[in-house]
Parts: structure tokens; sequence; C-alpha cells
């Protein structure tokens, strides 16, 4: 009813007879029109749900496989029937980098020298949502540590048949993809001395910390990663699985906090797995691409190694911080990463600046600090027998004694060397 009749109808009157006769055929002929115009389709929605029921049930071979399936382990795509997702990738990208062409999870498993069933297996490919119902029956040990600066920090290791596949798609795939020349970290031919080296007799050192840096690298960041460097969608997602981890029911929170599960919940890169060092770096190929162009902005050097972020540079630097410093968290936020607020420094020439453990104010150096414990435990060594010194009851303490004195040897070989004497000097049978 229009507004024109609710008003007759409200003060008791009739709209007139010719007119209602009139806006009735007016409606008569606009529909007839659209009726002339368009030809609508019955809708057969009860043979449609035959015919998708008729295709579930297709005939299955001695393999135990459908035999309408494009490959094995293919999903079934609803009314489309089974999806075909082996298609596309670049074989030329593939080619450059060196890398196996692998396109179904069959060839997948081919490639890893294990039979398929096993390789759907590591993936949970048939449990429910993809994820272990339990602790026991998951590819992957748990367990919480503390942070220095508070909280828990969740190392997920994997088991030794889920570490095997992972170290091999690490040496013969991930290893072979170039790196940022800024990334440091779980690089070759890189160290914490290369990331610290640039930033040597600077004005100003800037640091920024990445909060929950490896759970923050979702799945579909490693797929695209895959998909990225050449593979069809099919076997990105195959990849992306036997890389990435999603923490099964019943797994214990620490202290009872269930917050501290809270990264966790979703499919992430798991801290303890040997390729997540190198994903994370190929997925921070943007941020750091992004971050070096920004720093050259303003007369600065970046490099980062792991979660760690550093800019350099000079007076110009120092009297643009107010500017610089939410630049950067602004796109650090913009790739998808969390700033960790309270570990940003700000580190002037006037005190000592320090870069992942490297003293840079005049060049690379350890702390006074560190060096004066090391000469400290030495000299008791040498004084009381290392017995009294093995305070942590370190299996090998000689070999961990040795291995601090190379550290500092590598950033300062006088001090390096005054220490190697006095380990010449310990007599180990005390």
């Amino acid at each position: 009813m229009s507004l024109f009749d609710n008003i007759l109808r409200w003060f008791g009157l009739k709209k007139p007879a010719a007119a209602t006769a009139q806006r009735r055929r007016k409606r008569l002929r606009r529909r007839k029109r659209l009726t002339d115009r368009v030809t609508l389709v019955p809708l057969r929605w009860h043979a449609q749900r035959q015919e998708v029921k008729q295709h579930a049930h297709v005939p299955v071979g001695a393999d135990g496989e459908s035999r309408d399936l494009p490959y094995r382990y293919a999903r079934f795509g609803g009314y489309g029937g089974y999806l075909d997702l082996s298609r596309g990738g670049d074989g030329h990208r593939l080619q450059r980098f060196g890398l196996p062409s692998m396109r179904t999870p069959e060839e997948i498993a081919q490639w890893l020298e294990i039979p398929h069933g096993r390789l759907a297996w590591l993936v949970h490919r048939f449990d429910e949502g993809g994820r272990a119902a339990h602790v026991s029956q998951a590819h992957y040990h748990y367990s919480w540590l503390k942070k220095r600066g508070g909280g828990h920090r969740l190392v997920e290791s994997p088991k030794p048949k889920l570490k095997a596949v992972q170290r091999k798609i690490l040496r013969e795939m991930l290893d072979r993809i170039p790196l940022h020349d800024s990334a440091h970290g779980f690089a070759v031919g890189r160290s914490i001395l290369t990331n610290a080296q640039p930033h040597v007799g600077q004005r100003v050192v800037i640091k920024f910390d990445l909060e929950n840096f490896y759970a923050n690298v979702t799945f579909s960041r490693v797929v695209a990663i895959f998909r990225g460097i050449g593979y069809p969608r099919e076997a990105a997602l195959w990849l992306g699985r036997l890389t990435t981890s999603l923490v099964p029911g019943g797994i214990p929170s620490p202290d009872g906090d269930r917050w501290a599960l809270q990264p966790f919940l979703s499919r992430h890169l798991p801290q303890g797995a040997p390729t997540s060092p190198a994903l994370a770096n190929l997925s921070c190929y943007a941020l750091d691409v992004r971050l070096s162009g920004m720093a050259r902005a303003f007369g600065a050097t970046y490099t980062r190694y792991a979660d760690d972020l550093t800019f350099s540079g000079d007076q110009h630097l120092v009297d643009s911080l107010n500017v610089f410093i939410p630049l950067v968290t602004k796109i650090i936020r913009s790739e998808r990463f969390t700033v960790h607020t309270a570990k940003r420094k700000v580190m002037r020439n006037n005190q000592r600046q320090s870069v992942t453990g490297v003293v840079v104010n005049e060049r690379t150096n350890v702390s006074r600090a560190d060096y004066d414990l090391l000469k400290a435990i030495l000299t008791n060594c040498i004084r009381h027998g290392p017995s009294t010194q093995n305070h942590a009851q370190n299996a090998d303490f000689a070999a961990s004694l040795w291995g601090r004195i190379s550290h500092v040897h590598h950033l300062n070989s006088a001090r390096g060397q005054k220490l190697r004497r006095l380990y010449a000097q310990i007599d180990w049978s005390r």
C-alpha cells in the first residue's frame, strides 16, 4: 500500500476507482514487459543433489583411489567435482633456482623418498582440522621456555621423521633461494659480526624487535613463498603443511596462562624446525626492501638479524627521529609483524652501542663486562681447577670455554689471544 493510500485511509476517504484501475493496468504492463524480456529457468535443486550424490560415489580402483581423481589426495570441490590444483606454477623460475619440479603430493613423496601414505600422515591429511587430536599424536615435541623480558616462548622441535623431511627441504630447496642483502641471520657467509659491522662509528643506533616472530609467519605466507618460487598451488600447500605447525588439543600452558597459547592456535612457523629460519627470512623480503629503501632516504643504514632490526646514521638521522621511528613502526605493521615496543632502543655515541651483542662504538668488540667475566673464570680454573668453575654442570666444559674464547677472538683478536694463553695453562685433571 502506497503512502497516498495510507493518507486516504487515515482520513476515511476512498481512492477513485478509475485511478486504482489505471495503476493496476500499469503494473500489469510493466510485469509483462519484464516477462517478455527475461526467460526464467526453473531451479532443479533435487536433480542437482542427485547428480552430486552420484558423483560422490565414483568407482574405486584396485588401489583404493577414485578413478575420477586428477591425482592422489586431490580434494573434492563440491558441485565442480575434484579440484585440480596441480596446474600453473613457473617452471622457468624453478629451473633458475635449481629446484626440483613437483606438482602433486605423489611427486613430492617420490622426491622425499618416502611412501605417499607417510607424507599424508606427516601433514595430518585425514585428521579433523588437519591437526593432531592429542600431543602424543603430534609430530613435534613441545616445551615452554621463559623469556628474559618476561613471558614464555613455545619451542616446537620436530620428531625424527619430520625433521629428516624438513632438512631435505632446507638443503635442496630453501638454501638455494637468495636472501635480501640486509638479512644476516641464519645465512651462509653472514653472522652477528657482518650484521654489526655496517653500524660501527655511527652517531646513533636504533634497534627494533619483532614480537612473536615465528608465530606471526602464518601458513598462508609460507604457501605464498613456495608459490613465489614457482610451485603450483597443490605442491605449495603440501610443502607449507610440512614446514608449519598447528598445536594439538591438550597442550599444557605455562603456569596456567592460557593466553600464552594464543599466538600458536593458527598454523604457523614452528620455532625449533630446521626450515623455520630460512622461511622467516624469505617472508621478510618485502619488509627488508621497504626498510632499506626508507633508510637510504634518511641517509641511514639498515640490517636485520632474525627478529632484530637495526638502523644507524649521522646527525641528520638524530634530528629526524620523531619522524623516522613512527615510519618504521608503520611499515612493520603494514607487513603484518608486531613491534616489541619495550625492546626498542635509541643509543647515541656517548653511550655503549651494542648490535646483536657486539659493541660498535669505534670498532667491533666484545663488551668489557663479558671479557672480564670470562678472564676471571679462566684464572680461577688455573688456580683452583676447572671442576670448581663448572657451575652449570656442562658435560663438556672445556669445549664450552673454548667456544666462548673463539667468539671473543672473532670480535677482538688481541683479547682473544690473551684468553687463549690462559686456557693453555689449565690443568684439566683437577
